[in-house]
């Protein structure tokens, strides 16, 4: 049986993506040199950056570890570029919301029934049922002294630059 592999985005996936990727990414802000639609044609799809954004996200490899045999070719810098674009874009936002919506759709999210946990106090009785902090076991003033050995002093507890050695 073959294993499922996770990154591969599926010709139904993509039909889902396809409508929300944004049309022109061009700020309106900015005055162009080029008409919109100058210069070279795209070489690479939109899939194949998802695919490839699909494929990072999900492995967990750097953005420049993306192997380049497996998506045609597309450099690493062209895959981060297009996917702060559609970040910017709001691509994955809206992708999330509409993956929460079916999800509710199948299974039904209890929207109404939430809960947040937490605490930024000490706990009063902590020390008592703990014990000492592990990261002070190698500290000199913890340390219990030898019974049997004397306790090490100089000589001379201060020598004045007057006085010889």
């Amino acid at each position: 049986m073959a294993r499922t592999k996770t990154w591969e985005v599926s010709d139904e996936f993509w039909n889902l993506v396809e409508p929300l990727i944004p049309k022109n990414l061009r700020d309106p802000n900015v005055s162009y040199r080029r008409k919109p639609g100058g210069g070279r044609k795209a070489k690479y799809t939109n899939r194949l950056f998802f695919s490839a954004i699909v494929y990072v996200l999900r492995t967990g490899i750097i953005w420049n570890a993306l192997p380049r045999e497996k998506f045609e070719g597309v450099g690493s810098a062209m895959v981060h570029r297009k996917f702060q674009q559609w970040e910017a874009a709001g691509l994955f936002t809206s992708l999330w919301r509409r993956g929460l919506a079916e999800y509710d759709e199948m299974e039904g999210i209890a929207w109404l029934w939430q809960s947040a946990d937490g605490s930024n106090l000490k706990a009063p009785l902590a020390q008592e049922s703990v014990g000492p902090n592990p990261t002070d076991r190698g500290k000199k003033r913890d340390k219990a002294k030898h019974p049997r050995r004397r306790e090490w002093s100089p000589l001379v507890t201060r020598r004045h630059r007057s006085q010889s050695a």
